[in-house]
């Protein structure tokens, strides 16, 4: 395990949570981010352990068909408990695959194709959604069926960050799926801190309200998974 930081937010002793940043179809850093899961589990074995994605599994990178179906079948990690959240490019590969025409613009246009691609898809067909047939059924489910947070003690876990100013309770997808600013630089004291990835930076970003796990694994960077436990945060990255 690598050098752990102070963490701005707190987990109960006996508890560790992995929470991995955006895929974006990036297989092989997948791959290799769980099996250091897998070996930090090994080395220092904890009573409690859940793995968190937090969103954006398929899109410019270049296998997200095999993300999808490592996620839903391939082996994990042996932690307690998964949990796989949606993100706003997993949104919008829903709604273009539907028909909508906005949304199959705006997906199209940011690494939609690569997806489709992936899939097999020939690049003549990939703006008639009716001839996405290769798209498997069990990973449209899988995305469908993702839901938008998840709260482990002192933290909540989303894709993009939740709206200042408003309960937990009444975040609205579209602010935890899209949001940047104003949750970026808000800093109005709350009793959690939100982990959350979308806005990617170079490295992993602590901050005292937030924690951001996006670090580009798409774009040239790498895929950063954050460890929490008790009043420490550390990274495993590949």
């Amino acid at each position: 395990m690598p050098y752990q930081f102070p963490a701005p937010g707190r987990l109960p002793p006996g508890v560790r949570v992995y929470a991995v940043g955006d895929v974006h179809g990036c297989l092989d850093r997948l791959l290799s981010v769980h099996a250091l899961i897998a070996e930090d589990l090994a080395a220092r074995p904890v009573r409690e352990s859940c793995l968190v994605h937090l969103g954006d599994y398929v899109d410019r990178g270049p296998d997200s068909a095999g993300v999808l179906r490592h996620l839903r079948e391939g082996a994990l990690p042996p932690v307690s408990r998964r949990v796989a959240l949606m993100g706003n490019h997993d949104a919008l590969m829903l709604s273009a695959r539907q028909g909508n025409p906005e949304s199959l613009a705006l997906w199209l246009g940011n690494g939609g194709a690569a997806t489709l691609e992936s899939y097999g898809i020939a690049a003549r067909d990939r703006a008639i959604p009716a001839r996405w047939g290769a798209i498997s059924q069990d990973d449209i489910d899988f995305l469908t069926q993702l839901p938008l947070m998840h709260r482990e003690g002192g933290y909540v876990f989303v894709h993009a960050g939740i709206r200042p100013g408003r309960e937990l309770g009444e975040q609205v997808a579209a602010d935890l799926l899209w949001i940047r600013e104003p949750f970026l630089s808000d800093e109005s004291p709350r009793d959690f801190v939100v982990v959350h990835g979308h806005t990617p930076t170079v490295e992993p970003e602590i901050l005292p309200a937030r924690v951001g796990l996006d670090t580009g694994a798409a774009l040239g960077g790498r895929l950063t998974c954050g460890v929490f436990e008790e009043e420490t945060v550390g990274f495993l990255v590949a």
